[in-house]
């Protein structure tokens, strides 16, 4: 007899009308690539019962920092030992070791050594890249001021070069100029890679980067000269050390400037290098992209996961009076809730996957422009819908979503920050907006468009043949006019600024809302184009129907959210809109009979869960009250707070204010 699993939840699966190993697959990059990432789990998994590290849910922040510290040194001496063949097989361990948590050594990975690798010489890649790898250097990346954040230019950290001493004199002349935020910056590293402005024959040279040792190499303290600490607790992170760096008169060699790019001369003089490293556009977009993928298709797909199974094995009220107790998501209302977030789940993992494939070829350098509004417009769109859709999920699940065992919390704080690091969100979607606005104006001149934009000049219909069988074309052809539409009326807009007498930057300004709600339009038509791309590459016919729902319930939904807009310039009608109303909830009796073998493909692991609710054999009630009486608060049955607070006040003892 196998394992216990909720009776509710293995009818689910038995009913499926599809394969969901197939949809992992897809999901996951084939065949191989899915036997290292279930290998590279089950080691993980393996080790965390070796490591025997407690639930992070009853630990304070600095209990929780030290225990994932603890898991960060383990994994650390396992690459160093070559326990992993490829970065991949790294990838999905590290994945399952830190669950929605960001280990307090993971700017070493994603930036420290990253960098090294693309921003330094050959000799300096000589002398770091070595000691980074095999952590002698642990280091960081810092580039967020307390007073400064997206707007890179207006950094005011220094780097003064002193051609006597052949040194930089790094400073934090203002309060609002200390460096704020970067991970693992304020108790874990001994090295950052610093962002400051470069001044040297009395002229400025724009924001570099620079290598500076923070603290001793062998007692840990920080160096004269610099200040640096954690700035305390946030709305999650609480295993990563978020730090502060204020410089007074700290001296560091020139040879310390990373100088791929740039360099200074023993002199003092400033060179440039011929190529730019502007041009690199191909780790930008790498990292947005990873971004969508990683934080927000991830994490929407994960409180999708709970939400879904919960509904299943949850029973509540009646349909039928005097009837047996439904499943909760066996009420329009809940699978109105959760399965066009579903939908979005799958556009945006579908979408993530081929910006990363494109990203990774010679298309990323020829495209650089393009790819680069492509990938700031997705990150805005992805991690904006994803914030919204956890807790949308949370609130699906009543009462029990409220508490830290359904793992809402978890995945929620760990996906929200997505939306202003590495770029504001609306910051992103301004950029986005730049490139269609510089798009229009080639257009105007008679050039030739490609690449994205290059709809903005074709003949689109001016009404829509869109009907109750949602055909892809005419979804696909539906999102185009949008976009189309509101590119033009933002340009009309800063267009008349423009010639009211308003010069360019407040003209643009001044229908910068316009532009953002035109870059929102051009991201959307691309994630539904690139969404049924991605399905028609797909061999497995029941696969193919299951995901057809999905796109056509995506593209209904974002239609009617939208209807103004389809309605204002006559592309529909009132009578199409309500018939994609209409379409739209009998999709969801489409979807529901394959709802949880939907969210098993995604194949996510219970520790990665981290949730009671979302368990994969349903075992709910059972495992929630287990977690309830782990509490500290029930190690004794009379709490501290009694003995101290409440006994005097119960018992009539006279007491002072």
């Amino acid at each position: 007899m196998g394992p216990y699993v909720n009776p509710d939840l293995q009818k689910e699966r038995d009913g499926a009308g599809f394969d969901p190993e197939n949809l992992t697959l897809e999901l996951h990059g084939g065949v191989e690539r899915v036997k290292t990432k279930r290998a590279m789990s089950a080691k993980a998994l393996a080790d965390l019962k070796v490591l025997d590290i407690p639930d992070f849910h009853f630990l304070s922040r600095t209990e929780q920092y030290n225990a994932s510290m603890k898991k960060a040194v383990y994994f650390m001496k396992k690459d160093q030992n070559g326990s992993f063949a490829n970065e991949e097989e790294s990838y999905f361990y590290r994945n399952e070791m830190f669950p929605n948590e960001n280990p307090p050594i993971g700017l070493q990975y994603a930036m420290f050594i990253p960098t090294l690798e693309s921003q330094t010489s050959p000799e300096q890649k000589q002398r770091w890249l070595k000691d980074a790898k095999n952590f002698k250097m642990l280091g960081t990346y810092a580039q967020t001021e307390i007073g400064h954040g997206t707007h890179v230019r207006g950094l005011e950290t220094t780097a003064t070069y002193d051609p006597e001493t052949e040194e930089f004199v790094l400073d934090s002349p203002t309060l609002t100029s200390i460096k704020w935020w970067p991970g693992s910056l304020g108790k874990t590293t001994n090295h950052a890679i610093v962002m400051a402005d470069l001044l040297s024959q009395g002229k400025s040279h724009g924001v570099h980067p620079f290598m500076v040792q923070t603290r001793s190499m062998e007692t840990h303290q920080p160096l004269p000269g610099v200040t640096i600490g954690d700035i305390g607790p946030k709305f999650g992170y609480g295993t990563i050390d978020n730090g502060f760096l204020k410089f007074d008169h700290f001296r560091i060699p020139r040879e310390n400037m990373l100088m791929k790019y740039a360099r200074v001369e023993k002199d003092g003089t400033f060179v440039k290098e011929a190529k730019n490293a502007k041009l690199n556009y191909g780790v930008m977009v790498a990292v947005r992209v990873g971004i969508s993928l990683t934080v927000a298709a991830h994490g929407l797909a994960q409180a999708c996961t709970i939400a879904i199974r919960y509904s299943c094995v949850r029973r509540q009220s009646e349909l039928k009076p005097g009837g047996p107790e439904p499943q909760v998501l066996d009420y329009q209302t809940q699978q109105k809730k959760l399965f066009p977030l579903l939908a979005s789940t799958y556009a945006y993992w579908f979408t993530g996957l081929q910006m990363l494939a494109v990203s990774n070829t010679i298309r990323a350098q020829i495209e650089a422009g393009n790819l680069h509004a492509l990938s700031s417009g997705l990150k805005a769109y992805t991690t904006n819908g994803a914030n919204l859709g956890i807790e949308a999920c949370r609130l699906a699940c009543g009462g029990h979503g409220y508490s830290l065992s359904s793992g809402f919390p978890k995945i929620y704080v760990h996906a929200t920050p997505g939306a202003t690091y590495e770029g504001e969100n609306t910051v992103l979607y301004l950029q986005t907006a730049r490139y269609l606005q510089k798009s229009v104006t080639t257009a105007q001149s008679g050039s030739t468009l490609r690449g994205s934009t290059s709809y903005l000049t074709e003949n689109l219909p001016n009404k829509s043949a869109i009907c109750q069988k949602v055909n892809i074309g005419c979804a696909i052809m539906a999102f185009k006019y949008r976009a189309m539409i509101l590119v033009q009326q933002a340009a009309k807009r800063m267009s008349q600024l423009k010639a009211s007498g308003k010069p360019h930057h407040e003209a643009w300004n001044l229908s910068a809302v316009p532009w953002v709600q035109a870059a929102e339009a051009h991201i959307e038509f691309y994630v539904v184009k690139t969404f049924a791309e991605r399905i028609s590459t797909v061999k497995d016919p029941a696969t193919v129907s299951v995901l057809g729902h999905l796109f056509q319930l995506f593209a209904c939904e974002n239609i009617l959210k939208n209807g103004k807009d389809y309605l204002m310039g006559g592309f529909m009608s009132s009578d199409q809109l309500q018939m994609l109303a209409e379409k739209s909830l009998n999709l969801l009796a489409d979807i529901r009979p394959n709802a949880v073998a939907l969210v098993d493909a995604f194949d996510y692991s219970d520790n990665m869960l981290g949730s009671i609710l979302g368990r994969f054999d349903g075992d709910v009630y059972e495992n929630l009250y287990k977690w309830a009486k782990a509490s500290p608060l029930n190690k004794t049955e009379v709490s501290e707070a009694y003995h101290k607070h409440l006994r005097g006040l119960i018992h009539g003892q006279n007491s002072k204010l």
